[in-house]
């Protein structure tokens, strides 16, 4: 039984971080249309998804517990300021031939994450995770000292989505229902913002265009479906496996960047990119390191158990 949650649970989180991988192909094939508006489509289809299915799963009572919470709602009023930041990041490097240092943000993401735990959740940090951490930032600051620029999509993602999975980890509350909340918070802007282009005319979704308006109204589904196989998954693997899969999707990225979009790629950062993946085999070395260390320790003691 346990073997099958494994390999069902790796399936769904495999599925989860392909299609997170593949996703600048969906937002490349917008690039005619504004960062912004495609940030709204996203909040607005994202809306309707989720609220049908926090019906199906029976989680809207949850929902309207955040609403009845004034702390619960405004620790995930902030969530959602960071993860919409996080989306039209990305979605601008994406769009503006950027896939490779958005994928760079997305490695540096786990590393930030020890940091911050360490920060501010006064988790341990070991020798080797330090380590990691400070090879991450010597690669950052060598890619700064050799092109002379700083690579603020990158950074900005990864400090975007750290903090916004601190405040996840410290906002009890489940994740769809979370995100529900979060891109109903945004619901309003993202109306306003509707009201305002489709005033002035400067607008993408139109019947006159199908194929853009059919893409714009797949926002929705490009953000949902990910997130509730990721969830799945999370329900049925261990932290460690999940830590070794979250590298798939910018691995994936950075090959779409690279191959299919024929992104340029400088001698300084494929340095930058040998040393952030050194620092990662660092990182996933010294978590299936202290797994081993845990199992190892449970193991005599249920060998006792049965001697008895």
């Amino acid at each position: 039984m346990s073997d099958q949650r494994d390999s069902s649970g790796f399936a769904l989180g495999v599925m989860a971080f392909t299609i997170w991988g593949l996703v600048p192909i969906y937002f490349k094939a917008l690039e005619h249309v504004p960062p912004l508006e495609i940030l709204g489509h996203r909040v607005f289809w994202s809306v309707f998804l989720l609220l049908a299915l926090l019906k199906v799963t029976g989680q809207f009572s949850q929902l309207k517990q955040i609403f009845s919470s004034i702390k619960l709602s405004g620790a995930l009023t902030l969530s959602a300021i960071l993860v919409a930041t996080n989306w039209l990041i990305f979605i601008w490097g994406v769009t503006n031939d950027r896939i490779l240092e958005t994928s760079l943000g997305y490695y540096i993401n786990p590393l930030l994450n020890v940091f911050l735990g360490y920060l501010f959740l006064k988790e341990k940090l070991t020798p080797l995770k330090l380590v990691a951490v400070v090879i991450a930032a010597v690669a950052v600051i060598y890619q700064v000292l050799m092109l002379g620029i700083v690579p603020w999509v990158a950074f900005t993602l990864a400090m975007s989505f750290g903090m916004y999975g601190l405040m996840r980890k410290t906002t009890h509350v489940a994740a769809v229902p979370g995100l529900a909340f979060e891109t109903l918070i945004l619901l309003p802007v993202t109306l306003g913002y509707f009201f305002w282009i489709y005033k002035s005319g400067d607008y993408s979704f139109r019947f006159s265009d199908p194929h853009t308006s059919g893409l714009l109204a797949l926002a929705g589904l490009v953000t949902t479906i990910p997130l509730v196989l990721f969830n799945m998954a999370a329900k049925k693997l261990t932290l460690t496996t999940i830590g070794i899969l979250q590298y798939l999707g910018p691995s994936i990225s950075f090959l779409v960047g690279l191959f299919i979009y024929k992104e340029e790629v400088t001698q300084a950062q494929l340095i930058t990119f040998g040393l952030i993946w050194f620092a990662l085999a660092i990182f996933t070395f010294d978590g299936m390191r202290k797994k081993s260390q845990r199992q190892s320790q449970k193991q005599p003691s249920t060998e006792a158990q049965t001697a008895e």
